[in-house]
Order: structure tokens, then sequence, then C-alpha cells
């Protein structure tokens, strides 16, 4: 990845998430999340009830995007979803988080980790 699209992923800024209901039908919301360059993997932190996250637990591996959109720059990351309650993963989630929003995320019970597993890059930069 070039580095102003790095500059765009690092930026502590929201997203658009979409990930595709069980009838097929996108649906996407706002969310913070994160980039891990090193692994190719987004982050997004969310209760297991969320739509979001029942559309993933529905059809695991299915895919999902996350678009960063900066004026008229914008980067989208598509890959294969997954959502785990591993502690280690969502702590991992957490910690990343925290560094690029300068804070903790809430702590609700059911906390998730969603992660998409980046495999493919859109984008003008």
């Amino acid at each position: 990845m070039n580095p102003s699209a790095e500059a765009l992923l690092a930026s502590p800024s929201v997203g658009t998430l979409t990930t595709l209901r069980p009838d097929g039908s996108p649906h996407v919301v706002v969310v913070r999340f994160t980039w891990d360059g090193t692994s190719g993997l987004v982050r997004v932190l969310t209760i297991g009830t969320t739509r979001k996250a029942r559309n993933v637990s529905a059809a695991p591996g299915s895919r999902a995007a996350i678009c960063r959109p900066a004026g008229f720059r914008w980067i989208t990351l598509e890959g294969p979803a997954t959502l785990s309650a591993d502690p280690r993963r969502v702590d991992e989630g957490v910690r990343r988080y925290t560094v690029r929003y300068g804070s903790p995320p809430p702590d609700p019970p059911g906390r998730v980790v969603l992660e998409i597993a980046v495999d493919r890059v859109l984008g003008i930069h």
C-alpha cells in the first residue's frame, strides 16, 4: 500500500462498514475501525447482537468492506469477515482502538471484534 493510503487509514476518523444481510442486501453503517497493515486486518469492535455482527455470524467468511472517505479521496478495504469473542482478539482490537482514537472504547456487555482479512484495496488517495 502506498504512503498516502496508509496516511489516510492512520488518521483517527470513521469509515462506512458494509456487510451483507441474510437476504443479500447491503447493510451500511458508520463505525470507528483500526487497520493493521502487518496482518492485513481491519478490526471493528461491536456488540454481538448488532445487525453487522449478526450478518457476519450468519455467514462467516462472507465479504465485507470498510470505506474511509476524505473529501474526494477515499480508500476501500475488502475481504472475508469473521466475528470473534476470543478475549485475546477483542483485547487486541481494544488496544489498537485506544492507540488510534486516544481513549479506550466503550466496554458494553457482549463486546466482540469483527475482523476483515483484506484481500482487495480500491481507492483514490
